[in-house]
């Protein structure tokens, strides 16, 4: 994608508004009917050094960088409010991008719990929110766990609904993979 076009789709995403109503609710236990949810979560360790190695990965956009993503603009720390493109090539289509709106809906950055995450903005195939939190248990276990829900909403997601379930799914293995691999590294 040209770099005006970028520019111009990363400006209109920063107008917009969440294309969703249950904004936030992957901070809660509970989430809301009428989308499909999925819930993952790795052993990264033990530890607050485990924890807080893990959280600056994350809160570095490093789960999406390290699993392929480009983000736009070049990635600085989460904020909660940022808007960001994330763009990833299509398989087998040298040039073609899929460029996908999200905005940081909230951050967490407690003692024992280090996160965010991002819910969808218009023309994001999908509608719905995923999170991504590193927390460490009363016995120092340290875990990640990618929360979301979602359902289609772009005409191809919803054509494609099985692949892109499978897509999601590999996705979030590769995000478990990633931050387990740089929660290890010292």
């Amino acid at each position: 994608m040209p770099p005006n076009a970028l520019r111009l789709r990363y400006r209109a995403a920063c107008a917009a508004v969440p294309t969703y109503p249950e904004i936030g609710a992957t901070r809660s236990a509970s989430l809301p009917p009428g989308y499909a949810w999925l819930r993952r979560r790795v052993h990264l360790g033990h530890g607050v050094a485990v924890l807080e190695r893990a959280g600056a990965y994350v809160l570095g956009w490093g789960t999406q960088l390290g699993s392929g993503f480009g983000v736009h603009p070049p990635p600085a720390r989460v904020a909660a409010g940022a808007t960001a493109l994330l763009r990833i090539g299509l398989p087998g289509l040298r040039a073609a991008r899929l460029v996908i709106p999200c905005r940081v809906v909230w951050t967490v950055e407690e003692p024992d719990r280090i996160g965010f995450a991002y819910g969808t903005l218009p023309g994001h195939p999908e509608c719905g929110e995923e999170s991504f939190v590193v927390s460490m248990d009363a016995d120092g276990e340290v875990w990640f766990e990618v929360t979301a829900f979602s359902r289609p909403a772009a005409w191809y997601a919803r054509l494609g609904r099985p692949v892109a379930a499978v897509l999601q799914h590999l996705a979030v293995e590769r995000y478990l993979r990633v931050v387990a691999r740089a929660a290890a590294s010292s």
